[in-house]
């Protein structure tokens, strides 16, 4: 099922030359399947999930292009400050060690991002939670850059984008979330994270429309 195209008023009253993109955790551990034998995929979502990680890459170069700023928000798990209630909800003691599958530990394979990656220069923002914004300075860089509003793209949808477009929505920014550019392990759970995420906390767009609403990249200077 593909999102509804998304009416002009999806973008009304911003100015296209204040957001930045905020791409979540497309890192080895969330995007690569060898990493995801767990989580049991079926072929939809196997397809689901490349497709997303090709618009994302996709969509950081149509930002970059645009001069629109794009910042890189990674989980980078660290087992010296373990997070009690994720070791809860998974049925482990609050305080067990990090264990050997724990996703995106600092300095492994997991941590790494997933065909894509920063370019130099690029902000990029480690957190230990779902959200890009808890515990970070990310709100801080954004109003450093004069952002007001942002588009998410990235993985997962019902999870990590979920809750950083949730706290940029609560921090007052109007949030964008790419339908195409975001997937979780099920299409089902995907769709229903939309569903609940255009009902509460943002606008559901595609990548065409994020990056026909982007500005026009600067014309390339030809040498005479």
């Amino acid at each position: 099922m593909s999102a509804p195209a998304a009416p002009a008023s999806s973008f009304a009253g911003l100015d296209n030359r204040a957001g930045a993109l905020l791409v979540v955790d497309v890192q080895r551990s969330f995007a690569d399947l060898a990493f995801l034998g767990d989580y049991g995929l079926d072929t939809a979502a196997e397809e689901a999930l490349a497709a997303a990680i090709r618009a994302t890459a996709a969509l950081v170069d149509t930002a970059r292009a645009a001069g629109v700023p794009v910042v890189w928000i990674e989980l980078a798990s660290d087992p010296n400050r373990l997070w009690g209630a994720s070791n809860w909800l998974r049925g482990n003691d609050f305080d067990a060690p990090m264990g050997a599958d724990e996703p995106c530990v600092i300095g492994t394979p997991g941590a790494d991002w997933y065909g894509l990656a920063p370019a130099a220069g690029e902000l990029r923002v480690a957190k230990r939670h779902y959200s890009g914004f808890q515990g970070t300075d990310l709100h801080a860089l954004l109003r450093s850059l004069g952002v007001i509003w942002v588009a998410v793209a990235g993985l997962t949808t019902e999870c990590c984008v979920a809750a950083t477009a949730t706290d940029a929505f609560q921090l007052d920014y109007p949030v964008l979330v790419a339908s195409d550019a975001t997937a979780a392990y099920d299409v089902r759970v995907h769709e229903n994270a939309l569903e609940i995420l255009a009902l509460t906390t943002a606008k559901v767009v595609s990548c065409d429309e994020l990056a026909g609403f982007f500005p026009a990249p600067a014309p390339v200077a030809v040498l005479a």
